[in-house]
């Protein structure tokens, strides 16, 4: 998956690339066929400081692409808090996916006994 990290009023340290890099790896794990992911970082002085900190992430998947944002005091809180939202709508997605093909073998398998009765 390719990686496009992108900060505003912050200083991107190794200890932050790391952290969000190994977020994004999980993310991987729950679906292959993500495609890319757009990180952006920033930091927002004229909020509240308990919203100073904002992470926002699209993840180019195929077919819609994902997207969370969420804004927090601690950015590395931010950053978990928008994993768990994108890790939410991946399975959603894989969950909408298996009930279709659920629900297409189940009607395949009521007209099999129906013709059988008849």
């Amino acid at each position: 998956m390719k990686l496009i990290l992108s900060t505003h009023n912050l200083t991107l340290t190794k200890a932050i690339e790391d952290h969000i890099v190994g977020r994004l790896e999980k993310l991987d794990h729950f679906d292959k066929r993500a495609i890319d992911a757009r990180v952006t970082l920033e930091h927002d002085h004229t909020r509240v400081p308990e919203k100073q900190f904002s992470c926002s992430v699209r993840l180019a998947v195929r077919g819609p692409d994902l997207f969370a944002q969420d804004r927090e005091s601690d950015l590395y809180a931010a950053m978990d808090k928008v994993v768990k939202k994108i890790e939410q709508q991946i399975r959603k997605r894989h969950n909408k996916r298996k009930a279709r093909k659920h629900k297409v073998a189940a009607r395949t398998k009521i007209r099999r006994q129906e013709a059988e009765l008849s």
